[in-house]
């Protein structure tokens, strides 16, 4: 006979991460079926032979929090490592887009702006935070509705994307003495760029559960 457990499942923002905890939860030897909602913060899980304490530590697992709780912080988790991974990369293609092309723009169009090189480098991180958004909305619509998208794409860490387009321009400034685009100078500022927020990432998730791709 199926018995039922509720639980209250805490950092999910979207459907995305709706289908991580009920995969998650479905994947356990018992569980017959997991309906969960990142809209009520719920799991609801039909299952034979397990338990609340089992659920709600696979849950923790992936790094969201039950009954306000989660599991306790680490940096050891090869799984989590490899999501913020994942989620740094597309965030860095988004600001590359930006970034390169303001940089590039100044560099072989407007050469006579008389903008200083940290005026330029202003401008780059702004539009390569704009160009992030942009691209987290086109992948997120995939996913929900374009307004939604929208929400979340705004909502994910600008901690994460402003670190992400200073250690990239300061990279830039600190080997080429400007703002110039070299094809040498592309690969350390997109390494620098991709390295500087994965740690944040990483807690980020790990800690909150906040993944959507």
């Amino acid at each position: 006979m199926s018995d039922t457990i509720a639980l209250d499942v805490g950092g999910m923002t979207c459907d995305g991460c709706a289908s991580r905890v009920r995969d998650a939860l479905e994947g356990l030897s018992g569980v017959t079926s997991a309906e969960v909602s990142h809209e009520r913060g719920t799991a609801l899980v039909s299952h034979s032979g397990s338990t609340r304490e089992i659920l709600s530590s696979k849950v923790r697992e992936i790094g969201y929090t039950v009954d306000g709780s989660g599991e306790e912080f680490h940096w050891r988790d090869g799984s989590v490592w490899k999501q913020s991974a994942h989620n740094t990369k597309w965030c860095l293609i988004g600001c590359s887009i930006g970034d390169f092309g303001t940089i590039a723009a100044f560099q072989f169009v407007f050469t006579d702006s008389g903008w200083s090189t940290m005026m330029i480098m202003a401008l780059a991180m702004f539009n390569g935070i704009m160009t992030s958004i942009a691209l987290e909305t086109f992948i997120l619509s995939a996913q929900m509705a374009l307004k939604e998208a929208f929400r979340v794409a705004v909502g994910m860490s600008l901690i994460s994307m402003i670190s992400m387009e200073a250690a990239m321009n300061l990279t830039d400034v600190f080997l080429t003495g400007g703002a110039k685009l070299t094809l040498w100078v592309i690969p350390p500022m997109l390494v620098a760029g991709f390295l500087t927020p994965w740690p944040y990432n990483y807690w980020r998730l790990k800690k909150y559960g906040v993944a959507c791709h």
